[in-house]
């Protein structure tokens, strides 16, 4: 709850990673089994290799539409998420669209549906370090009409919701998900209140799209296969592309 608002850090992504020739465009997606493919199959340049700890979350980009767009793979959870997205600004992206996969907190919500977060429960620690307490983060308002315009242009339903991060997956007790779901939770996931938090602070665009994958609404956890739903994903992947351009 420390939150400081200096705007210059010890560290600063600027000083660290030299901005490059990279497009303002970028989709950041959590699929790897769909960049694998996208990255052979669409022979994607590579950008930056960006090596961290774990390995490499290299920054690729294509041509759609006459467009440059970057992509690059966030890891898993808020704090590597955000700090791989305040790289990806240093070098030069501003107008973020994520594409991922959640679980879902209420009653028949089926495997694939698509939901466009309109904020996120602040149950993570990063977002306090880009913004004062509180106990929600907004998305930018202007991002999500431009994302549900695409969507709806391509005849295909959405639901507009606000989701839970939480940096504890195993912790995700019958008492919270009850109790996130009366603050109004529609799903769950790891980054997003980490990643909004990093776009406002950094003031630039950011929008999520994730589609409903694993079940916690029932008295047992249901994993619905829902990492196995591979036309889900890549077609989420190619929506969320689609979409940057209008930013």
């Amino acid at each position: 709850m420390e939150f400081d608002p200096e705007r210059k850090a010890f560290i600063e992504p600027a000083e660290v990673n030299q901005a490059q020739d990279v497009p303002e465009r970028c989709v950041i997606c959590f699929f790897w089994d769909v960049l694998d493919r996208i990255i052979e199959k669409h022979k994607a340049r590579l950008l930056v290799e960006n090596i961290w700890e774990d390995g490499s979350h290299a920054l690729y980009e294509l041509d759609i539409q006459g467009e440059r767009v970057a992509f690059f793979h966030p890891g898993v959870g808020a704090p590597l998420a955000a700090g791989l997205m305040e790289e990806m600004i240093a070098f030069g992206c501003r107008k973020f669209i994520a594409c991922g996969g959640c679980g879902v907190l209420a009653e028949d919500i089926p495997v694939g549906q698509l939901f466009i977060l309109s904020g996120a429960i602040r149950d993570e620690g990063v977002s306090y370090h880009y913004l004062p307490p509180g106990r929600e983060v907004e998305a930018n308002p202007a991002v999500m009409r431009m994302v549900a315009a695409v969507i709806a242009s391509k005849g295909l339903p959405y639901t507009v919701g606000k989701s839970w991060t939480t940096d504890a997956p195993y912790r995700e007790t019958r008492k919270k998900i009850a109790k996130r779901r009366a603050e109004g939770c529609l799903v769950v996931e790891m980054e997003a209140a980490g990643m909004m938090a990093v776009a406002k602070y950094r003031v630039v665009d950011f929008g999520q799209v994730v589609y409903s994958g694993d079940d916690l609404s029932g008295e047992e956890w249901d994993s619905r296969g829902w990492t196995t739903k591979r036309e889900i994903r890549e077609n989420l992947f190619w929506l969320c592309a689609q979409a940057s351009l209008s930013l």
